[in-house]
């Protein structure tokens, strides 16, 4: 098992703040806003004598709200489509474990979420990278790209839209691009669509696999409540497909785990009343903070980044040769006014050994002042760290 470069510095975290210091968390996805009122609400007055298994695929009624939450967004689905999961993380096993055998090969572009190398791991399958790049902004690489990479072994290619780590959001021409290609070759397509809400520019829209015409067969789409109503901890996510013999391998698994959690589901359920006014406001936040971060790190000489379109990652390449040992560096032994800054190194993201070892990914979840604070700090840093490493 792969260690997680977003978690793997996590002790070293722990003693900086030992020491006082404070540490500035660029590198997790955890918003700092607050989760919808009717969900905290909803747990508050729950009225169970006992907490119960509940069904393994979970609560229907849940599942039949969540179906019209998602044909309102024009994603026409059937709540006997949904599997309820613990996580968008779960999800994501399930899927995989229905689908491949060991030794079989899923195709994901990288860099990708760093916890897809784990999750083909639990099942004996093997990830074959197709690598987008910085230059290009992380678009979809070429079709050709993929077609060199499919092999009798190659069962599926994931795809994350909007994407973690990069920010990237899949056009629909990309995506009806992948649909061709799996129609061609009879593949998977499993689209982790968890960052759906959080894109920026009214221009812009999400086009979700669940819309591709002719393949619904092949199609799997993986959501979670994590971040669209910033409750990561309630460890709620699904599985969605109109594939009946997955649903029912999956079933296999999730009946393994007996349950998806019981007391989060009401959660959730409740959640879907979100107001939109609450969407709103959250991603008119999300967008001040992203251009606050690109403004700021275009002031650091040698950065390459791009503005991210959706989610609230993006990937910066940094004027540093190994990011793991800066990042370490970092928390162990630098700070600037009692701050410092924890970072994800990007090369946990890349499963091509050699790529992204001069890379980050910085999560602009902390509030506009925080963030800018942050990348001063950077800023400095860097001119440190470089010039310690020049006089060794």
């Amino acid at each position: 098992m792969p260690e997680s470069p977003i978690r793997k510095l996590a002790p070293y975290a722990d003693m900086a703040k030992l020491k006082g210091h404070k540490v500035y968390h660029l590198n997790i996805g955890q918003p700092d806003i607050k989760s919808p009122e009717i969900a905290i609400e909803a747990i508050k007055n729950i009225d169970l004598n006992i907490i119960e298994y509940g069904p393994s695929a979970g609560y229907e009624s849940y599942r039949k709200k969540l179906a019209l939450f998602y044909t309102k967004q024009n994603v026409k689905v059937d709540y006997e489509d949904i599997m309820i999961t613990t996580g968008g993380s779960e999800a994501l096993l399930f899927a995989l474990g229905s689908i491949m055998d060991p030794e079989d090969e899923v195709i994901i572009p990288e860099p990708f979420y760093a916890n897809y190398s784990a999750f083909a791991a639990e099942s004996s399958a093997r990830v074959v990278p197709v690598i987008s790049n910085i230059e290009s902004g992380f678009t979809l690489p070429t079709i050709a790209e993929f077609e060199k990479a499919i092999t009798p072994k190659t069962k599926a290619i994931l795809i994350c839209n909007p994407n973690n780590p990069t920010g990237y959001l899949y056009s629909e021409s990309e995506i009806n691009q992948l649909g061709e290609l799996v129609r061609k070759h009879d593949l998977f397509l499993v689209a982790d669509e968890v960052y759906r809400e959080f894109i920026y520019d009214e221009r812009d829209k999400h086009f979700s696999v669940m819309n591709l015409k002719g393949i619904e067969q092949n199609v799997i789409m993986i959501d979670s409540v994590s971040k669209r109503y910033s409750m990561c901890g309630a460890r709620i996510g699904c599985m969605i497909t109109k594939n009946k013999e997955v649903i029912a391998a999956s079933m296999k698994f999730a009946q393994a785990r007996l349950c998806p959690p019981t007391i989060e589901q009401i959660a959730c359920e409740a959640a879907i009343d979100t107001p939109q006014s609450y969407f709103d406001e959250v991603i008119s936040e999300y967008k001040e903070r992203r251009d606050a971060l690109i403004s700021e790190l275009h002031k650091i000489a040698g950065v390459i980044v791009t503005t991210p379109k959706a989610a609230f990652y993006c990937i910066a390449q940094l004027p540093i040769n190994n990011t793991d040992d800066f990042a370490q560096w970092l928390l162990e032994s630098y700070d600037l006014d009692g701050g410092t800054v924890m970072l994800a190194p990007a090369a946990g993201f890349y499963s091509t050994p050699g790529v992204g070892l001069n890379q980050v990914r910085i999560a602009y979840v902390l509030k506009k002042e925080d963030l800018i604070r942050a990348i001063q700090i950077l800023k400095e840093a860097i001119q440190v760290y470089n010039s310690t490493k020049e006089k060794l």
